[in-house]
């Protein structure tokens, strides 16, 4: 729901009823994950998708009668001989959505604030009832309190770790009975992408950041460079030497190093800090002649073969790219491929699944 909160909230402002459709299981090569979000207005707006335009023409029907009836609702949308091309999904998958009118949400106001706002918050949903769990408080009720307990302890977990999925949930005391099925949606501060070097370069990756949905700082050591007329789509502009400024910030195995200074003044002990951390992805720009240089470089400091194995060095995929844009491009698509376990190559010359496994 993060790309359709700044929506939500301006509905909520304006006194607009609506009703949310969200992804809340799915099967085989569906093309959202659990968690995907759509909306649809009381005045017949929509925002977001959950199938890339597969069912979302049912789906809007579906919010706008949550919308008139007040009550929540789950559906399920396959692919068979007779629906393919009706109601279904062509790629061959199945999802499972919970359609929720707005009046069925537990503190939509101060759940959508935490969105924007990244700071971290979990929904925990049935179909009628919903709980929010903050790190330092809950709200709302599954309608049973060792259910909601059950819940927020799980939930709790599930949003330390940033996770998404089903809860299955057994009742106890008077409530004893089969088992429920919660799901439990976490949102927490979006991935960090360090890009060092404020270069051309750096300025279309610093875009390309903000669309895939991180949190973009552009850190170099000289002033001048580091503006933000240069660079107006960064959330953060960092005036420090490079490794000084990754010794002193946080670094968690979600954050992405994009290293583009490619001068061993700034990029050898920067990479020397940089492999000490759990940052996902490491990639450094470079000629050949530039890495073949730098790994010596950083072999005489010290750094083992297995620390330089970690290194994305020459930065990107092989896209033939030539412009600052292109670049980003192919960085991007080597830090989603590394990140989903991808392989780069045409999918017309493989036969593997499309969407690969969380």
């Amino acid at each position: 729901m993060r790309d359709i909160a700044d929506g939500l909230t301006d509905w909520r402002t304006r006194g607009v009823a609506f009703a949310v459709a969200t992804v809340v299981r799915t099967w085989q090569s569906a093309p959202r994950p659990p968690g995907a979000a759509m909306a649809v207005s009381a005045d017949g707006e929509a925002l977001g998708s959950i199938s890339g335009g597969c069912v979302e023409a049912a789906v809007y029907d579906l919010c706008r009668t949550a919308i008139e009836t007040g009550t929540a609702h789950t559906a399920t949308y396959g692919v068979s001989d007779d629906d393919a091309f009706d109601v279904g999904l062509t790629c061959g998958g199945t999802i499972q959505v919970l359609v929720q009118p707005d009046v069925a949400l537990t503190e939509p106001d101060e759940v959508l604030a935490a969105i924007r706002d990244g700071r971290p918050v979990a929904t925990a949903t049935m179909e009628n009832a919903q709980l929010v769990i903050w790190p330092d408080r809950i709200a709302g009720s599954l309608g049973a309190p060792d259910l909601d307990d059950a819940a927020a302890r799980q939930a709790a977990g599930m949003l330390a770790l940033g996770t998404t999925g089903t809860l299955h949930l057994g009742r106890q005391g008077e409530q004893r009975g089969d088992d429920v099925s919660v799901f439990v949606q976490s949102y927490v501060p979006p991935p960090r992408m360090i890009i060092f070097g404020a270069i051309d370069f750096a300025a279309a990756m610093a875009r390309m950041g903000t669309f895939l949905g991180y949190h973009v700082t552009v850190c170099d050591a000289r002033p001048v460079f580091a503006t933000r007329s240069r660079f107006p789509a960064a959330d953060d502009l960092v005036v420090q030497w490079p490794h000084k400024y990754l010794e002193s910030t946080t670094i968690d195995d979600r954050t992405v190093l994009c290293v583009l200074t490619h001068d061993p003044k700034f990029d050898v002990p920067l990479l020397q800090v940089a492999l000490l951390t759990p940052a996902r992805y490491i990639g450094v720009m470079g000629s050949r002649r530039a890495h073949d240089d730098r790994m010596r470089r950083l072999r005489e400091a010290g750094v083992g073969e297995g620390a330089l194995a970690r290194l994305c060095s020459p930065i990107g995929l092989d896209l033939g790219a030539r412009t600052p844009e292109e670049t980003a491009v192919a960085i991007a698509a080597e830090i989603t491929a590394r990140a989903w376990g991808g392989s780069g190559r045409p999918l017309s010359e493989l036969d593997t699944p499309i969407h690969h496994a969380a």
